[in-house]
Formats: structure tokens, C-alpha cells, sequence
């Protein structure tokens, strides 16, 4: 269907593959933010259950290196703070992929909407045909 289409038309469909691949890019890394937010909310929450005076370690690299408790503590609230920061970013950079898909979508459906009929591209049918 692609050899088919304008070469504008073609253009723009290569585009919103591409956007297609970077939101999914976006979504996993994401994913893996808020999933190691998680996880570094829920050691800061535990480290509230240990003594000051406590023996600790963290680890870095494949080395575990003893540490404080004010040390640890402040290492956690510095990494989720950071983590938080960069969920925001990420959502934020979703949400601008998503609205340029969309826009493009529909400049890619009023371009094909002579030339192609009620379908849209790569041969789906366009939302408001299925209506």
C-alpha cells in the first residue's frame, strides 16, 4: 500500500512510524522509572525500621561498602527525588509524542481522504469511518 501513496503522504507515514517507535521507547523507559521509584520509595520506607546506629552497606558496582544510616538515608531521598524528576520529564515527553502522532494522523487522513477512500493509513480503516 506504501509504493502507493504520494510521496508526501509517504513521508508522513515513515514520521508516524517513527513517533510510533519513540512513544514506545518513551513508555518503557517510563515503565522502568516509576518501577525503580517504587522500589527505592519502598528501601527509604524500611530504612525507617532500622537503627541509627546500624551496621549498613550499599552497594556499588559489584562492592558492597559499609555505610551510615544519615548517608543511606540521604543517598535514597536524593535518588527519589531524582527518579521523580525524571518520571515528570518522561511523562512530559509522552504526552508531546502522543499530541504530534495525533496531529500528524489526522494531516496524514485529510491528505489520503480524497485519494484513498474511507481508508486511512497502512490500509486501516480511519476512526471516523468505523462510526
Amino acid at each position: 500500500m506504501q509504493g502507493n501513496l504520494p510521496p508526501e503522504a509517504q513521508d508522513k507515514l515513515e514520521t508516524l512510524q517513527d513517533l510510533q517507535e519513540t512513544a514506545q521507547e518513551v513508555s518503557e523507559q517510563k515503565q522502568q522509572t516509576e518501577s525503580t521509584l517504587t522500589e527505592t520509595k519502598a528501601a527509604l520506607d524500611a530504612l525507617d525500621n532500622v537503627d541509627d546506629d546500624a551496621t549498613m552497606y550499599r552497594e556499588v558496582g559489584e562492592l558492597l561498602i559499609e555505610t551510615d544510616y544519615a548517608s543511606a538515608s540521604d543517598k535514597l531521598e536524593e535518588k527519589v527525588e531524582d527518579l521523580e524528576v525524571r518520571a515528570e520529564q518522561l511523562d512530559k515527553q509522552e504526552t508531546k509524542v502522543q499530541e504530534k502522532f495525533e496531529s500528524l494522523q489526522d494531516e496524514l487522513q485529510q491528505m489520503l481522504g480524497g485519494a484513498g477512500g474511507p481508508q486511512g493509513p497502512a490500509g486501516r480503516a480511519a476512526p471516523a469511518a468505523r462510526k
